[in-house]
């Protein structure tokens, strides 16, 4: 029986081994990111907006006494722009190494490495429910090399790093939360999302989606269904209440996490200006934040809202033709070819080259998955298809991709598959055979 025992640790204390190596070489290679990049954030000449523009600007009120506000430069009242995780992280770096100091800059960027790094984990688990231990190995060493997981990160202080940790989470939870029988299982999972929403509410489009798919294998297995799933909405909603509640109290706003979806929407939608960023966000636009001084974050935004509103009801084909090139854009990178575009953008070429790849090994993959098993490929099917769908409608920049960008991995790493093997694929899921615990 010891003999037994130990042959069943081996491989567990291997794959942690393994794991640790991973998000070890993850985190120094965006370490060396790092030292090359922090530097150039504090930049007084341009407000600061390197270091986390609006993330930024709130983390500095936070931590200089004025409370969650002044979403720009000036020093305004309460804001609910942003979600409340990151700014709150930002903020405690400043307080305990300087507001926009160079220390607090490599800080924050060796935090956003570290939990970049610490991904690799949980797409590690994804996919080895999904493809099994080879495929699980490979896709966390494509994460810990993964260019836009390294630049995002190392490069960028905002919170895509956070995000993606929690959400890769959640959905690694999702995969398997069916065959939990404990409803605490089920209540720390809406709790996480509801945690995972403070960071980036655009996550709460596929909780819908992935609880159904859960919810749908527990009935399919005879078991009760109807009261798992309100424990964790019932979770999702209490982390989420105390922070809307507070923004009816100190914003005025009712809103799930954020009030800025109508300027976003406007920014991007409102004629052929809205081609220019600087278009609407007061960060950028002196005639825009001296009506957002004059007037207030919830008049300014209800005025976006009423003309954006106005607008499209007047030329709906713009939003049609526009949403149809974001998604365009969104899954090819490709813009633009004009002279205009590429002196601004002299990388993109190689970019649309790039994610047109990556793209085309992600269909790979969900055909190879979808033939492998529906049950397992619908929940990556919720997140391609779900999350993307407020970028679709505002801007579908490659930075909004990050928190569904370990999914992409694991799902190339299937597509790639496809080349290697030319046979029927079969479910080589590592869990495909557990049997769900018994009620």
């Amino acid at each position: 029986m010891d003999a037994g025992i130990c042959q069943e640790r081996a491989p567990q204390t291997s794959v942690r081994k393994q794991l640790a190596m991973i998000v070890a070489i993850a985190f120094a290679l965006r370490l060396v990111v790092v030292l090359f990049t922090y530097r150039g954030l504090p930049d007084a000449d341009k407000l600061y907006e390197q270091f986390g523009w609006e993330m930024g600007w709130i983390a500095r009120a936070l931590a200089s006494g004025h409370g969650f506000s002044s979403p720009y430069f000036p020093i305004t009242g309460p804001t609910a722009m942003q979600p409340p995780l990151y700014p709150s992280l930002l903020a405690v770096v400043f307080r305990l190494f300087g507001i926009y100091s160079l220390a607090s800059g490599f800080v924050i960027l060796a935090i956003n490495s570290l939990l970049s790094a610490c991904t690799c984990i949980p797409v590690y688990f994804s996919a080895k429910y999904s493809l099994g231990a080879g495929p699980a190995r490979a896709a966390a060493w494509f994460w810990a090399l993964y260019p836009f997981a390294i630049y995002f990160s190392a490069g960028r202080v905002w919170e895509y790093s956070l995000t993606g940790l929690l959400f890769t989470t959640s959905f690694c939870i999702a995969q398997r939360i069916h065959r939990a029988s404990s409803g605490w299982a089920w209540l720390g999972w809406g709790a996480l999302c509801g945690l995972t929403a403070l960071s980036n509410p655009s996550t709460l489009s596929t909780l819908p989606f992935l609880l159904a798919i859960a919810l749908w294998q527990v009935r399919g297995s005879g078991r009760r269904w109807l009261a798992k799933g309100a424990l964790t909405l019932a979770a999702t909603l209490a982390v989420l209440t105390p922070w809307i509640i507070r923004n009816v109290r100190t914003v005025g706003v009712l809103c799930p996490v954020r009030d800025n979806f109508w300027l976003e929407l406007y920014d991007d939608n409102y004629g052929d200006m809205s081609l220019d960023p600087s278009f609407a966000h007061p960060s950028s636009n002196p005639v825009e934040m001296r009506k957002f001084l004059a007037m207030g974050e919830p008049a300014f935004l209800a005025e976006k809202k009423t003309l954006i509103l106005d607008y499209l009801h007047r030329h709906p084909q713009f939003l049609v033709e526009k949403t149809l090139r974001r998604i365009r854009y969104y899954w090819t990178g490709y813009w633009s070819f004009s002279a205009k575009e590429l002196r601004e953008q002299p990388y993109e070429p190689g970019n649309v080259f790039y994610v047109c790849s990556m793209t085309f090994l992600m269909l790979l993959g969900i055909r190879r998955l979808w033939r492998m098993s529906h049950a397992a490929c619908l929940p990556y099917l919720a997140l391609v298809l779900a999350f993307p769908i407020t970028y679709y409608a505002t801007h579908p920049l490659m930075d909004y991709r990050q928190p569904i960008e370990p999914a992409i991995i694991v799902l190339a790493v299937a597509g790639a598959l496809t080349f290697r093997r030319a046979e029927e694929p079969e479910w080589v899921g590592a869990e495909a055979e557990l049997v769900p615990e018994a009620e």
